[in-house]
């Protein structure tokens, strides 16, 4: 892209139009992938335990990838990145539908998508967005570009169950498939990388580490960045189980796939209120509070939801309150490492937290469906996501969130 492109008022905020389109469809995808277990449940006569293993592989190496392709894209480009985990992420969604055996199934839904979902998501947009506005807008402008996931999720959710319901899982995976590709054309205004010399497309920094080595050893070192990552385990292990095993779950109690289906959507639509406001108030107040509030919040909401008749105004009413609280950690974590450390680096250091954030989900998924199992209910899932949260909710309080440097704006590089 040519430097009076990248020198235009306008071209922040096209990246942050194509970063949130980006995050819709990655993030649409994603979370409704659970709806198919029911039916291949059924199909296969697999086990839940298999998918939710397959399920925990894929995040786990969404996790992994993570940190990779924010280092892929701070070193050479992030457009390349966000093209190349598409691929991945394609090919792992069509295979996904084809899949006839368990070890074909975490090959594909697992660790194809888990890549896929990982080179093209939180990391590597936020940090490119984080690039092209200033520290005093910063919070806002990726609390809306998370919305777009949110976006993605309200849209498909219910396109993905009427898409299983006319196609079947096979040919609904194909559909899916191809809707994934809408990533390339937006990769391409999402250029930018970190760079070591003066004239960056980045925010430079006074003093700041001159190196990948060097800017994961100053964070590593920070006691603030370690707990940000054990809330984000917590983070990880609360949407694994919901977006793995609600489908599953209102199975149980006795209803309609399109309870489950609606649920995700409304996680979907209240999480544009939730992470909108998030960024709003990041931009405000200390975004460590904020995060004590959702985590608490979360725990809350789900030892009510535990206690109460499990019918489909239940089941919305919990999915509405969890979508507020979905992805309004994001806006909020990915701003304290970016206002900690400055955002040069931000693309890996953030990876680095979204591969705890991801251990947490590989639990979360493998848990639910092993408990399952092993007792024919979730309810000790449930017990342990309110313990988790009640944790997160106090380990963000003592995070020093104070920068370790002032930034300062210079001049774009094409």
């Amino acid at each position: 892209m040519s430097p009076s492109i990248k020198a235009a008022k306008w071209f922040p905020w096209l990246v942050l139009l194509c970063g949130g389109l980006v995050l819709a469809v990655n993030l649409g995808i994603r979370p409704s992938l659970g709806l198919f277990i029911p039916d291949m449940l059924t199909a296969t006569g697999w086990t839940a335990s298999i998918f939710g293993l397959a399920f925990a592989i894929q995040n786990l190496l969404w996790g992994l990838a993570a940190p990779v392709a924010g280092a892929l894209a701070d070193r050479f480009g992030t457009t390349r990145t966000l093209v190349g985990g598409t691929v991945f992420y394609a090919l792992g969604l069509y295979l996904m539908g084809q899949a006839s055996s368990p070890i074909a199934l975490y090959a594909t839904a697992g660790l194809l998508i888990g890549i896929g979902v990982g080179a093209s998501s939180f990391a590597v947009v936020l940090a490119a967005i984080s690039r092209v506005f200033p520290p005093e807008r910063r919070s806002f402008v990726l609390g809306l570009a998370s919305a777009g996931g949110s976006v993605g999720q309200f849209v498909m959710a219910p396109t993905t169950q009427a898409l299983n319901s006319g196609l079947g899982y096979a040919g609904a995976l194909a559909m899916i498939a191809l809707i994934s590709l809408l990533i390339m054309p937006a990769a391409f205004a999402l250029t930018g990388r970190a760079d070591h010399t003066p004239g960056s497309a980045t925010a430079a920094t006074d003093l700041g580490p001159s190196s990948l080595i060097d800017a994961f050893h100053e964070a590593r070192k920070h006691r603030g960045f370690l707990l940000l990552n054990a809330g984000f385990f917590v983070c990880g292990f609360h949407i694994a189980v919901i977006a793995t095993h609600l489908p599953t779950f209102t199975q149980l109690c006795g209803l309609p796939p399109s309870v489950a289906a609606n649920g995700l959507a409304l996680i979907g639509l209240f999480n544009i209120v939730g992470t909108l406001a998030s960024g709003w108030f990041g931009g405000r107040w200390r975004k460590k509070w904020g995060l004590s509030l959702i985590y608490g919040t979360r725990a809350l909401v789900i030892f009510v939801f535990l206690l109460a008749p499990k019918t489909a105004d239940s089941i919305w009413l919990f999915s509405a309150l969890m979508g507020a609280l979905w992805l309004s950690t994001v806006p909020l974590t990915s701003g304290i490492v970016a206002q900690v450390f400055g955002p040069r680096y931000m693309a890996t250091l953030f990876g680095l937290v979204m591969l705890s954030h991801q251990i947490g989900a590989f639990f979360g998924a493998w848990l639910g469906g092993v408990l399952y199992d092993m007792t024919g209910s979730f309810d000790a899932v449930w017990i342990i996501s309110i313990a988790l949260g009640i944790f997160a909710a106090l380990i963000h309080i003592p995070i020093n969130d104070t920068a370790l440097r002032t930034e300062h704006r210079i001049a774009s590089k094409a």
